[in-house]
């Protein structure tokens, strides 16, 4: 969504789309609920509940929102993204399927883009399949790569910054990955895991690009 509205994920703009998108749906969620609360009465654990002692809210359900693992999903769902997530990587190849065989997958917004300037060729998709990242493609122009950020071009304080604003109005934990370069250090995690303390995360995922012998999503 980010992609198509070019706006960077790893910028201002982004974290306060975010935030007015997630506040929208569950506000909308809670209305509907306290609805159905008029119907059916409110959900059997209601009394001495957070909404009954502080909110004042007498809802249906308990919880409304979450945010889902979506990685597996969202292949069926075509050009799905997977959650919140950033995107992997611009062009890669995606491993271990079909009998082991490799596929290269493009990223949708970014293929229609490069389509529409005249610049998408399957050498080019190659290439940036090495990187994942457009960031040092001399042959994208650079508004294309300022937008089509991956989850290796962007530090480990966005990602949190961003799963963080869906956290605030998520009642259920919300499913993120912090993806790290290879070289990352044991400092570099401990800062993200404090991060995600501080800002409210429920819990955090991190992964070190290249810490398993064989991963499912491979940049090169």
């Amino acid at each position: 969504a980010l992609a198509r509205m070019m706006i960077p994920y790893n910028s201002e703009e982004a974290i306060d789309l975010g935030e007015k998108l997630m506040s929208f749906i569950l506000t909308e969620a809670r209305k509907e609920s306290v609805v159905l609360a008029q119907a059916r009465g409110t959900f059997p654990a209601f009394k001495g509940s957070v909404y009954d002692k502080e909110e004042g809210l007498k809802l249906r359900n308990a919880t409304l929102t979450t945010i889902a693992p979506t990685g597996t999903i969202s292949i069926i769902a075509g050009p799905c993204s997977s959650g919140i997530e950033p995107i992997f990587a611009v062009s890669y190849y995606r491993a271990n399927v079909l009998d082991n065989d490799k596929m290269i997958e493009v990223e949708h917004a970014f293929k229609e883009v490069m389509e529409e300037k005249g610049l998408y060729t399957r050498k080019l998709m190659e290439k940036i399949a090495e990187k994942g990242s457009v960031s040092e493609i001399e042959e994208i122009p650079g508004d294309i790569r300022r937008v089509f950020v991956t989850s290796h071009d962007i530090s480990p304080e966005w990602h949190i910054r961003m799963q963080c604003v869906f956290q605030k109005y998520t009642d259920n934990a919300v499913s993120k990955t912090v993806n790290f370069h290879e070289d990352a250090a044991i400092e570099d995690v401990r800062q993200a895991y404090l991060l995600a303390y501080e800002l409210g995360c429920k819990g955090v995922t991190i992964y070190r690009d290249k810490s398993r012998e064989e991963q499912v999503l491979n940049i090169g």
